[in-house]
């Protein structure tokens, strides 16, 4: 958990990134050291909780840059996903297994 402690050890000019989970961040934390000039800067592609209610504290900072848990929106990982669904689709289509079932009990074999 990035919290207090971690947020006080960076240096006040310091960008916080984070696109992995919301849940690793103490929001409260970031919205003080953001607030206080802590640190600069943060840009998040993901928060907790996600999305974040229209009044959350992070939304009326200027210092901060939040996307709608997009950061893996490239071309290339776009063109990935449709063809991975084509593949499933066809594939439970023709009653076969496919290829990323979740619930393998109800998976065609």
């Amino acid at each position: 958990m990035f919290g207090h402690n971690q947020f006080a050890q960076m240096k006040n000019t310091a960008y916080f990134i984070n696109a992995a989970r919301g849940a690793l961040v103490d929001t409260d934390a970031l919205v003080n050291a953001l607030k206080s000039g802590q640190i600069a800067y943060a840009a998040l592609d993901v928060t907790d909780p996600e999305p974040l209610p229209s009044s959350h504290p992070l939304l009326t900072l200027p210092n901060i840059l939040i996307t709608p848990h997009i950061g893996s929106a490239t071309v290339e990982t776009r063109l990935a996903m449709a063809m991975l669904a084509a593949d499933n689709l066809i594939a439970g289509l023709n009653r076969r297994p496919l290829p990323t079932c979740v619930n393998q009990s109800v998976n065609y074999r």
